[in-house]
């Protein structure tokens, strides 16, 4: 089984900002896959079904981005899930728009979403797609917390779907032949 996070924040003032990429991106692999979250458990908003014959569980914590890693240890000591099991979708500042990479572990990297992550379940390793949201010019709260461009929109209309490419061929092959797929991947 593997539990697919996607960090945000809950609110309609945070739907369409950049700091929620990731619950962006978990709507999209919920719509693809006829996964419905939509049962309230764990911290969280969540749902079950099937990605390449695997079970799945998708998330968006609702504790907020500071305090994401509550909600998915909830769900991965209940579930008995690993860390190799758990896959999380964020945004990251040092990606241009257009952009994604894949990792298998790594720090925070000044991500508060990840570093509650890494506080809960005590590992830096577990899977990630970073999905770039762009450098802010100078506010840093403010760039995570505003609205996507309408160009920047665009482009990530077709980001989208290739994150959700590259979480299935996590789940059906490896992390490994996801990162050899998708980290060159950019629109532009």
């Amino acid at each position: 089984m593997f539990l697919i996070v996607g960090l945000g924040n809950v609110g309609k003032e945070y739907d369409n900002t950049r700091h929620n990429i990731g619950f962006q991106a978990i709507d999209y692999i919920a719509a693809k896959y006829n996964i419905d979250i939509n049962r309230i458990k764990f911290k969280g908003i969540y749902g079950d079904g099937i990605i390449e014959g695997n079970k799945v569980i998708l998330l968006k914590p609702t504790t907020y981005m500071n305090l994401s890693g509550e909600s998915i240890r909830e769900v991965m000591n209940f579930y008995k899930i690993s860390e190799e099991e758990l896959i999380v979708l964020y945004d990251d500042i040092s990606l241009p728009v257009g952009r994604l990479r894949i990792r298998e572990k790594g720090s925070a990297g000044g991500h508060n979403g990840i570093k509650s992550i890494i506080a809960n379940i005590g590992t830096e390793k577990f899977p990630r797609v970073k999905i770039g949201i762009g450098q802010p010019n100078h506010d840093l709260v403010g760039h995570v917390l505003g609205k996507f461009t309408s160009e920047e929109s665009e482009i990530l209309n077709k980001v989208i779907p290739v994150c959700s490419d590259a979480v299935a061929e996590m789940i059906k092959k490896s992390v490994k032949d996801s990162m050899n797929i998708y980290n060159g991947f950019k629109v532009d």
